[in-house]
């Protein structure tokens, strides 16, 4: 039945993108400057999960590659990579410049000037969950630097400049904002439809199931595509001939807890600590008690707007749930 398992990957580029013309458009308009040997302009997508930000950016830097010769750009995950050392390092590894770095001994000043001196043509950097930044100074250094220009990638424009410094900000202020909004049902539709032609046998699914799978996603495209992928596999292993709604119905559930397994996955050490208190918990807890549980298990603790910051971006990833605002704010584990 599957006859590309590519095009059912969450990462997986398509030829065609669906629904996001006007976002492919406004990411273009900042790029474009570089093919008149001008500055481009950094950007900031921002939008709930599964609205297709990291897939649109990616998409449309390989388009740029057909009409730009001379030009280089790289993806960095800053969830993965949260601090100033690691950021630089991997913008480094992007110009294949990592070999001359010691990860234990460089001084992160030195990356710096190295990525400085290594910067000989346009550079662009895609920043994913640059929300997730312990050290924001990173984005002052590589919007510092000529030839390196940014795709910012954030769940909410708040969570980027949430108590930012005001020389760092200074330097993103002219970013352009490009929102991106929940796909509708019949969008998520287009969506899976055209990864069931591109990867499974013909008459695999018909429209119904489809649309079955478009609203169960509740406007997450990761969702969609992990709730098809999951029943092309069952019906494979099953040897079925067909995807039916009965298949997709109990591949539903599972679609979702993998999707949240993977946000847990994504978790660093001291926002799994919050996590496993809010678990332990069990209800819903003010945040100075949330905070010193989480104090009494490490050794070099995060700061309170540190720890506001995962607890926003845990939110945004249904992990945790927050109750009320200000100082009658409580959270939870989610559901």
């Amino acid at each position: 039945m599957i006859t590309d398992a590519r095009v059912l990957r969450d990462n997986f580029i398509p030829d065609e993108v669906k629904h996001r013309d006007s976002e492919i458009d406004e990411i273009s308009r900042t790029l474009k400057p570089l093919v008149q040997n001008q500055p481009a302009q950094k950007s900031l997508l921002f939008g709930p999960p599964g609205t297709g930000k990291t897939c649109i950016s990616r998409y449309t830097l390989e388009r740029l590659e057909e009409e730009l010769l001379d030009f280089n750009y790289y993806y960095i995950n800053c969830w993965e990579n949260y601090n100033r050392f690691k950021v630089l390092y991997k913008a480094l590894e992007g110009l294949n410049k990592t070999f001359q770095v010691h990860r234990q001994s460089t001084p992160t000043d030195k990356l710096y000037s190295k990525l400085e001196e290594e910067v000989d043509m346009p550079y662009i950097l895609i920043l994913d969950e640059v929300d997730q930044l312990e050290d924001e100074k990173v984005l002052y250094d590589l919007n510092s630097i000529d030839g390196i220009y940014t795709v910012m990638v954030a769940n909410t424009e708040e969570s980027v400049f949430y108590n930012m410094d005001e020389r760092v900000r200074s330097r993103l202020m002219d970013a352009r904002r490009i929102r991106f909004k929940e796909y509708t049902t019949e969008q998520l539709e287009d969506i899976v439809s055209y990864r069931a032609e591109h990867g499974l046998r013909p008459g695999s699914i018909d429209q119904d199931t489809l649309r079955k799978i478009a609203l169960s996603a509740e406007g997450d495209a990761r969702i969609a595509i992990g709730i098809l992928r999951s029943a092309a596999r069952k019906a494979e292993s099953e040897e079925r001939e067909r995807i039916d709604p009965e298949i997709v119905e109990e591949c539903v559930p599972k679609a979702k807890e993998n999707n949240r397994q993977k946000n847990e996955e994504k978790l660093n050490d001291h926002q799994q600590i919050l996590y496993d208190v809010l678990i332990e918990k069990d209800g819903e807890v003010k945040p100075r008690d949330l905070y010193d549980s989480y104090r009494e298990q490490v050794e070099d603790p995060k700061s309170d707007r540190m720890l506001r910051k995962y607890l926003k971006k845990m939110d945004h990833y249904n992990l945790v749930e927050s109750h009320g605002s200000g100082r009658w704010t409580t959270y939870s584990a989610g559901e």
